[in-house]
């Protein structure tokens, strides 16, 4: 049987968009045609698109009115009125993670350390609201491209939740490492915040995206998040911080630590930690305590492959797991990386989704639920940890 063909855009040309377009080449259940690529930088969107023999847009509603399906890989500064764009033209628009955010005020002194937490957070909420108000209007969807949701461990959990009826009681998990890719990380007015959201978005979604699973099949309703207390901590920019040369030090005005505790509608609780202080790769995991089962989803690392070399020049030329300091010794060598993080499941959704009109797991809603609470949580540590309410909208 012919598959449906889906014209997808892609807008950026960094390393999201990157493996957003390693993820297509494993979409199976429609038939990918790229048309091309749109970035703001010329000699990025140059390269990235001899390498892959990909037509280069020089505007972006060119690139909009001929995509069914727009890949939005750029900096969370810009999603709001690309999603908005997309959407006022019915094209679904695949939303990479932060969703949208605070980046501040515009002045040139703008400073992440110093700007009221209640500002950015009323500010957040005018920007999701008008996001979900235009998707209300248009016949595209947005899809929150959160892979935490698509990794196969998180949709086990799913299935295990739907067929088991349990309730969660309790939710712990983690996403750190020594440090981010983007060059653009490190200062708010780019990234929307620092460790809390660029880190702590994963395993917050996925807590929050397992309770809203939870409440439908129990009620038919998500669950949602109430309330959140929560800390930051800008440890490597300490006047005392002992720098040994291990950990990303280029941070100007975020943080580097970020614990969250989130209480549920029902009582519920999770606890999520962020940082970039932790050296031997990327550490992403989240626990599942519920009333009849426990489930520990490794996602990065897991067992599925461990090797060992005596020297790291034997392993010069493998790629053994993202952000090790070395190759030397043991590894937890992942023998699919992109696949144990849920990339190519979550593309592949979504354009199911785009072709057979299917729900999407990650949609606005869940995107909105995780954005409310961080910004809180924001709130909640300017004031040293005090409760604060989330809006749900």
């Amino acid at each position: 049987m012919d598959k449906k063909v889906i014209r997808a855009g892609i807008i950026g040309s960094g390393f999201a968009a990157r493996f957003h377009y390693e993820a297509l080449q494993r979409v199976f259940s429609a038939k990918v045609e790229i048309v091309g690529v749109y970035s703001v930088s010329a000699d990025e969107l140059r390269e990235y698109t001899d390498t892959r023999g990909l037509k280069a847009f020089h505007s972006l509603e060119d690139l909009i009115s001929q995509s069914d399906i727009l890949h939005v890989c750029t900096p969370p500064v810009t999603h709001e009125p690309i999603v908005i764009q997309a959407l006022k033209q019915n094209r679904h628009v695949i939303v990479e993670k932060p969703f949208t955010g605070y980046f501040g005020d515009g002045s040139e002194g703008f400073s992440g350390d110093t700007f009221s937490r209640e500002k950015g957070l009323e500010e957040t909420l005018q920007s999701l609201s008008r996001m979900l108000e235009v998707e209300k209007e248009s016949e595209g969807v947005i899809m929150y491209a959160e892979n935490w949701v698509y990794a196969p461990a998180i949709q086990k959990e799913r299935e295990v939740l739907e067929k088991t009826g349990a309730q969660i009681i309790w939710m712990h998990g983690e996403e750190s490492h020594s440090g981010s890719h983007s060059l653009a990380y490190g200062q708010w007015k780019f990234s929307g915040g620092g460790s809390m959201i660029g880190k702590g978005c994963h395993p917050l979604s996925a807590a929050i995206y397992l309770k809203h699973v939870e409440g439908r099949v129990r009620n038919g309703k998500a669950i949602r998040p109430k309330t959140i207390t929560a800390r930051t901590h800008a440890i490597t920019r300490m006047p005392g911080y002992q720098d040994e040369g291990n950990l990303r030090t280029t941070y100007k005005d975020i943080e580097d630590f970020a614990m969250l505790h989130v209480v549920f509608e029902d009582g519920t609780i999770a606890d999520v930690f962020a940082s970039e202080l932790v050296l031997g790769g990327v550490h992403n995991w989240i626990e599942v305590n519920t009333s009849n089962h426990r489930t520990i989803c490794n996602i990065h690392p897991n067992n599925a492959m461990q090797a060992y070399t005596p020297s790291e020049h034997y392993f010069k030329d493998v790629y053994v797991v993202e952000k090790t300091e070395t190759k030397q010794g043991w590894s937890s060598m992942s023998p699919d990386e992109a696949w144990f993080a849920g990339y190519q499941h979550e593309m592949d959704a979504f354009y199911r989704s785009a072709a057979f009109g299917e729900p999407v797991e990650s949609n606005s809603s869940l995107a909105a639920d995780v954005i409310a609470t961080i910004y809180a949580g924001y709130v909640s540590s300017e004031r040293k940890g005090a409760e604060v309410p989330i809006t749900i909208l």
